[in-house]
């Protein structure tokens, strides 16, 4: 609410108009961080993924992703790491929080085994919520 003066009245009338420049301000700001932040919130491994026709779950705000390239090397994130250590580099990135869902995508190029033997690494470490990722397709009627 604003005041308006005038000269040589006693009164004070109201002026009942809203300022909107500190609210489109605030607006132009968090549209630019969240356009500086979305592009940092992916993961830039680039894996040939199998198709798949189920329904998409939703994503959490920090996915942990653990990727499998078609060459066997293993990557948490974007950090290349050793199939010994996963547990280790999967505390330090949860904060010991077994109960994180671990987002697992794997090249259609990597053998079963190597995929079993991974996935044995997760449950020994005690990582038991994991989402496989793939690809979407049309789904057929």
């Amino acid at each position: 609410m604003g005041l308006h003066l005038k000269e040589g009245a006693d009164d004070l009338a109201e002026n009942h108009e809203i300022n909107v420049t500190p609210f489109i301000d605030v607006m132009l700001v968090l549209l630019i961080i969240f356009m500086v932040a979305a592009p940092l919130a992916t993961v830039d491994i680039k894996v040939d993924l199998p198709a798949s026709t189920a329904k998409p779950s939703p994503r959490p705000e920090k996915p942990v992703f653990l990727s499998v390239k078609a060459d066997q090397r293993l990557f948490l994130g974007e950090e290349e790491i050793k199939t010994e250590s996963l547990g280790a580099a999967l505390d330090a990135k949860t904060q010991g929080k077994k109960d994180t869902t671990i987002f697992f995508q794997a090249d259609k190029g990597v053998d079963y085994g190597d995929l079993m033997s991974v996935m044995d690494a997760l449950r020994g470490a005690g990582y038991l919520k994991v989402g496989l990722v793939g690809l979407e397709t049309a789904r057929q009627k």
